[in-house]
């Protein structure tokens, strides 16, 4: 298959067709240039999700399992970024981006049970639980969160 790309294709189109490809048509990461374009609503839902993550540790402080269940089912289920930003982040990600929706999905299987052990009021098991997510969001943060910033971000 051959094609020709005109230097007016957006770069959204340009990763929807490396996605498609099965591969990845962008140099490694650190070769990328900046994409500062426009905010990242992932930026949003990450810090929503830390305000969730608090409101669990205080809920399991005091045991209230219908606040840890409605915050573990909101972490479990957080909004997910537009299409177009998804295919800026997995054009970025290349071939890692298998890696971030593994964390998700750790994060997300781990939330899920949080929640039900809130329901059955099990501390222990709500406790081991919420470890879980905390390694997954561990595990991301300290793969990812440095080259999105550098990426996605200003200069600090």
């Amino acid at each position: 298959m051959s094609f020709t790309l005109r230097l007016t294709t957006p770069p959204v189109a340009l990763a929807l067709m490396a996605m498609l490809a099965g591969g990845t048509m962008l140099p490694a990461r650190a070769a990328n240039p900046p994409d500062q374009a426009t905010p990242l609503a992932l930026t949003a839902i990450m810090r929503d999700l830390g305000k969730d993550m608090q409101e669990v540790t205080d809920g399991i402080a005091r045991e209230d399992w219908p606040a840890v269940a409605q915050r573990a089912a909101r972490i479990a289920d957080h909004p997910q970024p537009p299409l177009a930003e998804k295919l800026r982040i997995l054009a970025f990600m290349g071939k890692d981006a298998g890696h971030f929706r593994d964390y998700d999905r750790q994060a997300h299987d781990a939330a899920q049970q949080l929640a039900q052990a809130a329901q059955r009021q099990d501390g222990a098991a709500a406790i081991a639980a919420f470890a879980n997510v905390q390694g997954a969001c561990l595990g991301c943060h300290q793969q990812f969160r440095q080259p999105f910033r550098e990426h996605f971000h200003a200069p600090r």
